[in-house]
């Protein structure tokens, strides 16, 4: 039970909390105003740059590093954008395409990289959000790339190569798989759909707990929610916000079969990121089909002390054995060792293209 002095503290704590509310407030109101300033001195000197991908890396590294507690980095990192989002669409309401319906995990990625102050504009497939950004009808798109247990998604890759598109930015989102369904009870369930890589995910958990049951793969997450929304002996696989937006009770929570899967997603658009200095430069390659080639591409990287990420292979679809190279580079195209390192390896290509330098990842939040 409660003491007089008990209250009179809470009260003060209270009033505390307050003044600071309302400063915080008045902050914020002078830090958009301040955005509002930016914004007239950019269409004044005919600027379409509103949206600078290493501008707002910057901050966030900034608020990481002088973050003391006691909220989290990514806690102070996820405040921050929200604020940086609601002042960014003052001066540039944005429009973002991602792979739908509403309630994927794209749709995450969006709202963590660009905070929920934009327009999030789903789309059916993975091809239609490249079409969109490239007709301008979106300023951005977001779409998987990878997954920490499963490994590249194919189709972004290969949208990639004939793109005109750069990359921007990469966000990396910690996935929690959940089952949602009207059915109440496993024993009810005839029917799991989901995307084809999250029922992968689960593989180990749907044969221990759903066995013998029907796996169906739909092209996304969100669509599989909305096909199982008025089915009761059905089940999806989904983000806890599907649960949220079509009404889908959660059965089974957290039941993907690697703790620490984590999805990778690549930011879209038509810009040319400056360096922010923690970035990454993705590059396509097409080398001669000849002995010692592939060692001959990568050798000039580790003799300069330049490390490579990832290296990817994908049929080029030009003759049978024939390959593209995806690789993924520390540093930007405007660092010295990683132009030198990207001359050494286009002399020795049949091709190669820069599909973009960007500001890494962040944090990797849960959905």
């Amino acid at each position: 039970m409660s003491t007089p002095s008990d209250d009179d503290a809470l009260a003060d704590a209270r009033a505390q909390i307050d003044e600071l509310d309302q400063r915080i407030h008045a902050l914020i109101n002078e830090r958009a105003g301040i955005a509002l300033k930016v914004a007239e001195i950019k269409q004044a000197a005919g600027r379409t740059d509103f949206y600078r991908p290493e501008r707002e890396a910057q901050v966030l590294e900034r608020v990481a590093a002088r973050n003391e507690g006691p909220l989290s980095d990514e806690a102070a990192a996820r405040i921050m954008r929200e604020i940086m989002s609601a002042c960014l669409a003052l001066e540039k309401p944005m429009t973002v395409a991602y792979l739908g319906p509403e309630g994927t995990y794209t749709q995450a990625a969006v709202y963590k990289h660009f905070g929920h102050a934009v327009l999030a504009s789903p789309k059916p497939a993975i091809g239609d959000i490249f079409r969109d950004v490239e007709a301008g009808n979106a300023h951005f798109g977001v779409v998987p790339v990878e997954n920490s247990t499963e490994g590249v998604v194919t189709h972004t890759l290969d949208q990639l190569v004939g793109s005109r598109l750069s990359i921007c930015g990469e966000v990396a989102l910690a996935v929690h798989h959940h089952l949602l369904s009207h059915a109440g009870e496993l024993g009810s369930i005839k029917r799991v759909v989901a995307h084809a890589q999250s029922l992968a995910q689960c593989r180990n958990w749907l044969d221990t707990h759903l066995p013998g049951v029907v796996r169906e793969a739909v092209a996304s997450n969100g669509e599989a929610a909305r096909r199982v929304a008025g089915d009761a002996t059905a089940a999806a696989i989904a983000a806890r916000a599907a649960s949220d937006f079509y009404d889908l009770p959660i059965l089974a929570s957290n039941i993907e079969d690697e703790p620490n899967n984590t999805t990778r997603f690549l930011v879209l658009g038509t810009q040319q990121v400056a360096a922010s200095g923690n970035d990454m430069t993705s590059i396509l390659v097409s080398i001669r089909n000849r002995p010692g080639m592939l060692y001959r591409l990568l050798a000039p990287a580790a003799d300069a002390g330049v490390d490579l990420a990832r290296i990817e292979s994908r049929p080029s679809r030009r003759q049978a054995w024939d390959y593209n190279f995806f690789i993924d580079i520390e540093g930007h195209a405007d660092d010295a060792p990683v132009r030198r390192v990207i001359e050494s390896i286009e002399a020795e290509a049949v091709m190669l293209k820069i599909l973009g330098s960007y500001p890494r990842s962040i944090g990797r939040d849960a959905e």
